[in-house]
């Protein structure tokens, strides 16, 4: 099920007690002025162990301005799985480029996205194309490569 954060933000504020760092809960004030709305977020954040990912967001979301704009025509970020970044170049030779400037790339990463805890990075050429369909295709063969040796 998809999480909707402004209906958990509705329902913390509505409870009427915020989660305390002991565990426990503690009772907003009972003045009954309103909250600022940014320091509810900020605390739902925190609860709910979203910064991480949020991070992640964020790197894959402002790619352009972390790795330069030249880099980012030609490179294109996957996954983000246990601190390794998969990085899909558009060309063999942008990936080839890539891995010559792997860790001046890794530095700009750590350096724009510090909180996404990037540790390596795969980078892959494009996709190779597939001899699996087409017209004149044989089961369990190895299609057009099948003849040359």
């Amino acid at each position: 099920m998809k999480r909707d954060i402004a209906r958990e933000l509705y329902r913390s504020y509505r409870i009427g007690f915020k989660k305390s760092k002991e565990g426990g809960y503690q009772e907003r004030s009972a003045s009954g002025e309103p909250e600022i709305i940014s320091n509810l977020i900020r605390e739902l954040v925190e609860t709910k162990q979203w910064r991480q990912g949020i991070a992640e967001g964020n790197l894959f979301s402002l790619w352009a301005q972390i790795v330069g704009v030249e880099v980012a025509e030609h490179a294109t970020p996957i996954t983000l799985f246990e601190g390794k970044l998969t990085i899909q170049a558009s060309s063999t030779a942008w990936s080839t480029q890539l891995r010559l400037i792997q860790n001046e790339l890794l530095k700009s990463i750590r350096k724009g996205a510090p909180e996404a805890l990037v540790d390596e990075l795969a980078i892959m050429g494009p996709h190779a194309p597939s001899w699996k369909r087409g017209l004149r295709t044989i089961r369990g063969a190895k299609g057009t490569r099948d003849t040359f040796g």
